[in-house]
This record gives structure tokens, sequence and C-alpha cells, in this order.
């Protein structure tokens, strides 16, 4: 029994540096046949990306953190309403809540965005008069509450419940004990997980660029976009790339810090 489990251990090793010698035997095979000065030229032209500075970041890079923080805001507001209702001993709260929550999180976000954005204000006046900033917003702001609803649920959830009998103990009403004594426990646990859901909500302002953009509501993607398209350069794809990865590996580095801190805790 024991020999036959190290065989099968030495199967895995050597299918494993199988895939790893295939891999690196690929990677130098398409290292050799590249054209890489033409890549380079289309790639990683210097005098493209130097023409996109500064406003890829003072235009692109504001604007996109701008629909984030805006998204992100709204989001959890109606996660927080919508994660109370869930929880609620009202039954028609509940069902409510249920409801929003599957239904956006069924949905694809690019739907949703082309739902509320183009296809509200077909019928209704009041969205055809909206700029198309507040429709895109609304859109990212209504399915990121969905998703945060469940996450700020659970981290609720998570708090023994002998925190709730102590604070009506002490004379606080159930609104109270929700706010002073569960609450702030559950957001030390779902910090690490909003932060996660802000790093996913800044590479989605991408799909807002659906609806236009004006001149100075151009996020990353669309600029991008409209700069390989001036330039007939794959360039700025790459620069706006950077940008991105500026963004939100150090908020992914912070998420796992965190989530690694609250473990400990």
């Amino acid at each position: 029994m024991f020999s036959g489990g190290l065989a099968k251990k030495q199967r895995q090793t050597r299918i494993r540096w199988t895939i790893y010698a295939t891999s690196i035997a690929l990677i130098a095979l398409l290292a050799f046949i590249a054209d890489w000065p033409n890549l380079q030229k289309t790639l990683a032209n210097p005098d493209v990306a130097a023409s996109l500075f500064p406003d890829i970041i003072l235009l692109a890079a504001r604007n996109t953190l701008i629909f984030t923080a805006v998204g992100f805001t709204g989001g959890f507001v109606i996660a927080m309403t919508m994660a109370l209702m869930r929880i609620s001993k009202i039954r028609v709260f509940r069902i409510v809540s249920t409801v929003y929550i599957e239904v956006l999180r069924g949905l694809p976000l690019l739907l949703t965005i082309i739902l509320i954005g183009l296809g509200l204000p077909i019928g209704i006046a009041g969205f055809r008069q909206m700029p198309i900033f507040w429709r895109g917003v609304i859109a990212l702001a209504l399915v990121t509450g969905a998703y945060m609803a469940e996450t700020i649920r659970a981290g609720i959830e998570s708090v023994p419940p002998g925190q709730n009998e102590a604070g009506r103990s002490l004379g606080l009403s159930k609104s109270q004990t929700m706010r002073w004594i569960v609450l702030p426990q559950a957001l030390r646990t779902i910090i690490p997980p909003l932060t996660n859901e802000f790093v996913i909500l800044i590479k989605d302002t991408s799909l807002i660029s659906v609806l236009g953009v004006t001149a100075s509501t151009k996020e990353l993607t669309r600029f991008a976009r409209e700069g390989v398209i001036s330039n007939a350069n794959a360039t700025p794809l790459i620069v706006a790339g950077l940008v991105y990865l500026a963004l939100t590996i150090p908020l992914t580095q912070v998420a796992r810090r965190l989530e690694t801190k609250t473990g400990r805790v």
C-alpha cells in the first residue's frame, strides 16, 4: 500500500515536470521565431507611449477611480440595506432582498449596464435626460450592491449570537445593538472581501464605454482604444494595462494582508 502511494506520487511528479519542460520549450520556441523588432514597434513603441501622458493619468485613470469610488459607495449603501433586509424577521423584506440579490448576481454586468444605460431611457423620460456617467454608475452600484450584500450578510451572521444578547442585556434596542455592537465586529471581517470587490469594480468600469463617453469622461480602456485607433499601434493597450496593474496590485496586497491579519485575530 505504501509502495503504491509512493509510485503515484512519483507519477505526479513526472507529469508536473513534463508540463514544466513542455511549457519552457514552447516559450523558447516562440521567443526564437518571434519578430522582436516588429513586436517592439507595435506593442512597446516609446514615442506612442510618451504621447499618452499625462492624459492617461490625469484624465483616464482619474475617471476610472471616480467611476469606481462613486459606484462602490452607492453599492455599499445598497448592500447594507439589502443585507439587513435579508436577515430581517419580516418576510416581505427577505423576499424582496433575495429576489434583488439573485437577479442582479445572475445577470451579466454588461447586460445590466446596457439595460439601464440604453434600455430604460427609451421608456423613461427621466433616464433620457440623465448623463451617461450616472447611468453607468447606477448600473455598477446596483450590481456591486448585490454581491456585497451577501458578503455583509455573512459578516453579520458570523458575529456570535451572544453579542446580541449582551447588547440587549445592557438595555440597548435591537437597532442599537446592531449599530453599535454587531456591525463594527462584522465590518472587521468583511473589509478584505470588500477590498477585493473594489478591485473588481476598477476593472468593471471599462464596460461603461459601451454607453458612449464624452471627452471628459473617458476611462482607461476607452482612452486606450482610441489611442490604438489614432496611432494604428497597440502600445496604448499595454500602457493602460500597466496603469490598471498599478491601481489593482497594491489593493490586492492590502486585501491579502487584511485577510491574514483577520485570520490571526
